[in-house]
Protein backbone atom coordinates (compact mmCIF):
# COMPACT_ATOMS: atom_id res chain seq x y z
CA UNK A 1 0.00 0.00 0.00
CA UNK A 2 1.90 3.09 -1.12
CA UNK A 3 0.63 6.52 0.41
CA UNK A 4 -0.65 4.36 3.35
CA UNK A 5 -0.52 7.34 6.00
CA UNK A 6 -2.60 9.70 4.38
CA UNK A 7 -6.18 10.33 3.24
CA UNK A 8 -7.58 7.94 1.04
CA UNK A 9 -4.19 5.23 1.51
CA UNK A 10 -4.73 5.51 5.29
CA UNK A 11 -8.54 4.44 4.93
CA UNK A 12 -7.61 1.45 2.22
CA UNK A 13 -5.38 0.51 5.20
CA UNK A 14 -8.00 0.54 7.70
CA UNK A 15 -10.57 -1.38 5.53
CA UNK A 16 -7.81 -4.06 4.36
CA UNK A 17 -6.32 -4.62 8.14
CA UNK A 18 -9.28 -6.88 9.63
CA UNK A 19 -7.97 -9.65 6.77
CA UNK A 20 -5.36 -9.15 5.05
CA UNK A 21 -1.49 -8.63 5.89
CA UNK A 22 -1.24 -4.91 5.11
CA UNK A 23 2.70 -3.64 4.06
CA UNK A 24 2.01 0.30 4.51
CA UNK A 25 4.26 2.98 3.01
CA UNK A 26 5.11 6.16 3.63
CA UNK A 27 7.96 7.93 3.23
CA UNK A 28 7.92 9.34 7.40
CA UNK A 29 9.12 6.69 9.33
CA UNK A 30 6.73 7.73 12.46
CA UNK A 31 3.69 8.37 10.80
CA UNK A 32 4.36 4.78 9.17
CA UNK A 33 5.12 3.61 12.57
CA UNK A 34 1.81 4.78 13.92
CA UNK A 35 -0.61 3.49 11.03
CA UNK A 36 1.12 0.00 11.29
CA UNK A 37 0.74 0.14 15.30
CA UNK A 38 -3.50 0.35 14.80
CA UNK A 39 -3.55 -3.29 12.53
CA UNK A 40 -3.61 -6.40 13.33
CA UNK A 41 -1.13 -8.06 11.30
CA UNK A 42 1.02 -5.25 9.16
CA UNK A 43 4.38 -3.80 8.54
CA UNK A 44 5.75 -0.91 7.10
CA UNK A 45 8.51 0.05 4.78
CA UNK A 46 9.59 3.91 4.22
CA UNK A 47 10.72 5.09 1.04
CA UNK A 48 10.92 7.99 -1.12
CA UNK A 49 9.11 6.35 -4.43
CA UNK A 50 10.43 8.94 -6.65
CA UNK A 51 14.16 7.25 -5.94
CA UNK A 52 14.92 4.81 -8.13
CA UNK A 53 17.15 3.07 -5.83
CA UNK A 54 15.68 3.30 -2.96
CA UNK A 55 12.41 1.97 -4.65
CA UNK A 56 14.51 -1.55 -6.13
CA UNK A 57 15.86 -1.66 -2.35
CA UNK A 58 12.77 -1.50 -0.49
CA UNK A 59 10.78 -4.28 -3.22
CA UNK A 60 13.62 -6.43 -3.33
CA UNK A 61 13.15 -7.17 0.42
CA UNK A 62 9.16 -9.00 -0.43
CA UNK A 63 9.08 -12.37 -0.96
CA UNK A 64 5.77 -12.94 -1.89
CA UNK A 65 2.87 -10.59 -2.55
CA UNK A 66 -1.13 -10.76 -3.61
CA UNK A 67 -1.73 -7.12 -4.08
CA UNK A 68 -0.07 -3.12 -4.72
CA UNK A 69 -2.44 -0.39 -4.14
CA UNK A 70 -0.96 2.10 -5.58
CA UNK A 71 -2.05 5.64 -3.75
CA UNK A 72 0.62 7.48 -3.32
CA UNK A 73 0.64 10.98 -5.13
CA UNK A 74 0.78 14.93 -5.33
CA UNK A 75 -1.12 17.67 -6.15
CA UNK A 76 -0.25 20.33 -9.28
CA UNK A 77 -2.15 23.01 -10.22
CA UNK A 78 -1.96 26.27 -12.01
CA UNK A 79 -2.41 27.60 -15.65
CA UNK A 80 0.15 25.87 -17.77
CA UNK A 81 1.73 29.23 -18.79
CA UNK A 82 2.72 29.23 -15.35
CA UNK A 83 3.82 25.24 -14.76
CA UNK A 84 7.57 25.35 -15.14
CA UNK A 85 9.46 22.14 -16.30
CA UNK A 86 10.53 20.96 -12.87
CA UNK A 87 6.76 20.76 -11.72
CA UNK A 88 5.88 18.70 -14.45
CA UNK A 89 8.66 16.45 -13.45
CA UNK A 90 8.04 16.31 -9.83
CA UNK A 91 4.38 15.56 -10.59
CA UNK A 92 4.48 13.09 -13.62
CA UNK A 93 7.59 11.18 -11.70
CA UNK A 94 5.40 10.90 -8.73
CA UNK A 95 1.79 10.08 -10.13
CA UNK A 96 2.78 7.68 -13.19
CA UNK A 97 6.61 7.18 -13.51
CA UNK A 98 6.78 6.22 -9.60
CA UNK A 99 3.89 3.40 -9.57
CA UNK A 100 5.16 2.05 -13.47
CA UNK A 101 8.51 1.15 -11.72
CA UNK A 102 7.31 -0.12 -8.56
CA UNK A 103 5.10 -2.29 -10.31
CA UNK A 104 7.66 -3.34 -13.18
CA UNK A 105 9.69 -4.73 -10.22
CA UNK A 106 6.91 -6.20 -8.65
CA UNK A 107 5.46 -8.23 -11.48
CA UNK A 108 7.24 -11.35 -10.85
CA UNK A 109 5.36 -11.55 -7.59
CA UNK A 110 2.07 -10.67 -8.76
CA UNK A 111 2.40 -13.03 -11.59
CA UNK A 112 3.06 -15.77 -9.13
CA UNK A 113 0.51 -15.07 -6.88
CA UNK A 114 -1.89 -14.67 -9.87
CA UNK A 115 -2.26 -10.86 -7.90
CA UNK A 116 -3.78 -7.49 -8.27
CA UNK A 117 -2.39 -4.43 -9.55
CA UNK A 118 -5.19 -0.94 -8.27
CA UNK A 119 -4.05 2.56 -9.12
CA UNK A 120 -6.21 5.10 -7.12
CA UNK A 121 -6.83 7.74 -9.84
CA UNK A 122 -9.08 10.79 -10.23
CA UNK A 123 -12.21 11.95 -12.33
CA UNK A 124 -9.27 14.23 -13.65
CA UNK A 125 -8.02 10.64 -15.36
CA UNK A 126 -10.99 11.73 -17.87
CA UNK A 127 -11.67 15.44 -17.99
CA UNK A 128 -9.30 18.07 -17.59
CA UNK A 129 -10.44 21.91 -16.80
CA UNK A 130 -8.85 25.19 -16.55
CA UNK A 131 -5.30 25.24 -13.37
CA UNK A 132 -5.96 21.23 -14.06
CA UNK A 133 -3.59 20.92 -16.98
CA UNK A 134 -1.03 19.42 -14.77
CA UNK A 135 -2.65 16.94 -12.59
CA UNK A 136 -5.08 15.72 -14.89
CA UNK A 137 -2.03 14.90 -17.52
CA UNK A 138 -0.42 12.87 -14.97
CA UNK A 139 -3.89 11.03 -14.08
CA UNK A 140 -4.86 10.88 -17.85
CA UNK A 141 -0.90 8.96 -18.59
CA UNK A 142 -1.95 6.85 -14.95
CA UNK A 143 -4.48 5.99 -16.80
CA UNK A 144 -3.54 4.72 -20.16
CA UNK A 145 -0.85 2.62 -18.04
CA UNK A 146 -3.21 0.78 -16.38
CA UNK A 147 -5.37 0.26 -19.48
CA UNK A 148 -1.81 -1.03 -21.22
CA UNK A 149 -0.81 -2.80 -18.19
CA UNK A 150 -4.28 -4.71 -18.06
CA UNK A 151 -3.94 -5.63 -21.71
CA UNK A 152 -0.39 -6.97 -21.16
CA UNK A 153 -1.17 -9.20 -18.12
CA UNK A 154 -4.89 -10.11 -18.66
CA UNK A 155 -5.47 -13.89 -17.24
CA UNK A 156 -1.96 -13.49 -15.11
CA UNK A 157 -2.56 -9.90 -13.22
CA UNK A 158 -6.05 -8.27 -12.49
CA UNK A 159 -5.42 -4.58 -12.82
CA UNK A 160 -8.13 -1.87 -11.26
CA UNK A 161 -8.13 2.00 -11.85
CA UNK A 162 -10.37 3.75 -9.25
CA UNK A 163 -11.59 7.22 -10.30
CA UNK A 164 -13.10 9.48 -6.98
CA UNK A 165 -14.42 12.09 -7.28
CA UNK A 166 -14.00 15.15 -4.82
CA UNK A 167 -12.46 12.96 -1.80
CA UNK A 168 -12.39 15.27 1.83
CA UNK A 169 -8.68 14.88 2.10
CA UNK A 170 -5.97 16.86 2.71
CA UNK A 171 -5.37 17.25 -0.45
CA UNK A 172 -8.74 18.27 -1.39
CA UNK A 173 -8.32 21.19 1.23
CA UNK A 174 -4.86 22.32 -0.55
CA UNK A 175 -7.12 22.57 -4.06
CA UNK A 176 -10.36 23.87 -2.60
CA UNK A 177 -7.54 26.40 -1.08
CA UNK A 178 -5.69 27.38 -4.01
CA UNK A 179 -8.70 28.15 -6.13
CA UNK A 180 -9.79 30.59 -3.48
CA UNK A 181 -13.00 28.60 -2.24
CA UNK A 182 -14.72 27.71 1.20
CA UNK A 183 -14.19 24.14 2.33
CA UNK A 184 -17.57 22.13 3.16
CA UNK A 185 -16.24 18.60 3.35
CA UNK A 186 -20.08 17.44 3.61
CA UNK A 187 -19.84 18.12 -0.51
CA UNK A 188 -17.25 15.74 -0.65
CA UNK A 189 -16.44 11.60 -0.70
CA UNK A 190 -15.38 10.23 2.39
CA UNK A 191 -12.03 8.95 2.07
CA UNK A 192 -13.96 5.31 3.93
CA UNK A 193 -16.28 5.28 1.00
CA UNK A 194 -13.31 5.05 -1.66
CA UNK A 195 -11.51 2.35 0.27
CA UNK A 196 -14.61 0.55 0.40
CA UNK A 197 -14.65 0.33 -3.45
CA UNK A 198 -10.44 -0.24 -3.48
CA UNK A 199 -11.43 -3.55 -0.81
CA UNK A 200 -14.36 -4.77 -3.06
CA UNK A 201 -11.82 -4.69 -6.15
CA UNK A 202 -9.61 -6.54 -4.48
CA UNK A 203 -11.84 -8.93 -3.10
CA UNK A 204 -13.55 -9.66 -5.85
CA UNK A 205 -14.22 -13.52 -7.17
CA UNK A 206 -11.20 -15.01 -9.14
CA UNK A 207 -13.38 -15.09 -12.65
CA UNK A 208 -13.70 -10.97 -12.14
CA UNK A 209 -11.90 -7.95 -12.21
CA UNK A 210 -13.25 -4.39 -11.70
CA UNK A 211 -11.38 -3.17 -14.50
CA UNK A 212 -12.60 0.63 -14.00
CA UNK A 213 -14.42 1.98 -11.42
CA UNK A 214 -15.84 5.41 -10.65
CA UNK A 215 -17.10 6.83 -7.65
CA UNK A 216 -18.25 9.87 -7.33
CA UNK A 217 -20.48 12.07 -4.44
CA UNK A 218 -24.16 10.84 -4.34
CA UNK A 219 -25.45 13.90 -3.03
CA UNK A 220 -27.14 12.37 -0.30
CA UNK A 221 -24.66 12.82 2.37
CA UNK A 222 -25.84 15.32 4.92
CA UNK A 223 -23.54 17.75 6.87
CA UNK A 224 -22.37 15.61 10.51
Amino acid sequence: MTGGTRGIGREVVRALAPTWRVLVGGRDAAAVAAVVATCPDAAGFVCDLADEAATAAASSRLGSLDAVVHSAGVLGYGPLDAVDRSEWRRVLELNVVAPAHLTSLLLPLLRASRGQVVAINSGSGFTAGASGGLYAASKFALRAWTDALRAEERGRVRVSSVHPGRVDTDMQRDLVAAEGGEYRAEEYLAASSVARAVAAALEASDDAAFDVVNVRPSGLARPS
